[in-house]
């Protein structure tokens, strides 16, 4: 995005003129500071306070960074010869950076993976004609086609695993998926703390949070981050939890179709997909979210 498209954004979303961001972030470029902005230069920014010039200067840093974040991952997908016009354009078109990091996910270079080993011995076919759900699909016969002992496929619940283990990192890649998933964890997680093993916590200074549980929705600042500093001292573990029927049933809405055998294993790797992939990863991002809106 241009900087004349940042300013424009800016305005729209301050409600000031395009012209007002485009003057007071050639200013703050040159290095001029917000009280020395809105003191001295307010014929320059056309009378904006320190508020309103704060909010253009973190703005348009995080619009920097998510422009350079993007031109990185549009370097790499191309790089790696995966860059199609539409994947192009669902880049382009990420508003955030988690948006963006959500796009880039599937495609981004990673450790080697059980959905990996499992391409890697040629289930990856499997996985798609069980992803497909078809009624008629005959899941134990067309699985025994897939045996191959030298790969380390033996038994049919073997080949079932691999082709699970695919879809389950399909399903934790999921840009809607994770979007969704945020949002029960955000509106429906609960913080909970306990004491530390082997830590007096009833003597400590945490010993209000020795058995603590609230929801992250209503959770003040002060006490998010007395949570974590428990955590950081070692007197508390912390976890952000949702109810793994929301979670499963949530996951379950948008990848299940029918009750057919091939639906029963996409059933099964929905529920790995949460235990083993989203749940952490949501947890962490959660953590991180609400560490960054109690430090504000």
């Amino acid at each position: 995005m241009s900087d004349l498209l940042h300013d424009h954004l800016i305005a729209k979303e301050l409600k000031i003129t395009a012209k007002q961001v485009t003057a007071t972030v050639a200013l703050l470029d040159d290095g001029a500071t917000v009280p020395f902005l809105a003191r001295y230069r307010k014929e320059v920014t056309g009378g904006l306070d320190e508020v309103a010039i704060t909010a253009i200067r973190d703005r348009v840093a995080q619009l920097r960074e998510l422009d350079k974040r993007r031109a990185a991952i549009l370097a790499s997908l191309e790089e790696q010869g995966k860059l199609t016009d539409d994947l192009k354009a669902q880049i382009e078109a990420a508003a955030t950076m988690t948006d963006l990091e959500d796009r880039y996910l599937p495609y981004r270079p990673k450790r080697r993976t059980k959905a990996m080993i499992a391409k890697e011995r040629g289930l990856e076919p499997l996985a798609h004609r069980l992803w497909a759900q078809e009624a008629s699909f005959d899941v134990q016969a067309e699985a025994a086609k897939f045996l191959n002992p030298e790969q380390g496929v033996e038994t049919v619940d073997e080949a079932l695993a691999g082709a699970r283990d695919i879809m389950a990192e399909w399903i934790n890649e999921d840009s809607t998926a994770r979007a969704d998933m945020r949002a029960l964890y955000l509106e429906h997680g609960l913080f909970k703390t306990t004491g530390a093993r082997g830590k007096d916590v009833q003597g400590s200074k945490y010993r209000d949070y020795a058995e603590w549980e609230e929801p992250v929705a209503a959770a003040p600042s002060h006490r998010v981050l007395a949570m974590r500093r428990g955590e950081q001292e070692g007197f508390l573990t912390f976890r952000v939890l949702v109810p793994e029927e929301a979670a499963l049933g949530l996951l379950h809405r948008l990848f299940v179709k029918g009750t057919s055998p091939a639906s029963e294993q996409v059933i099964l790797a929905v529920k790995d997909a949460f235990s083993r992939l989203l749940s952490i990863s949501m947890e962490t991002e959660t953590r991180l979210q609400t560490k960054v809106r109690a430090d504000q």
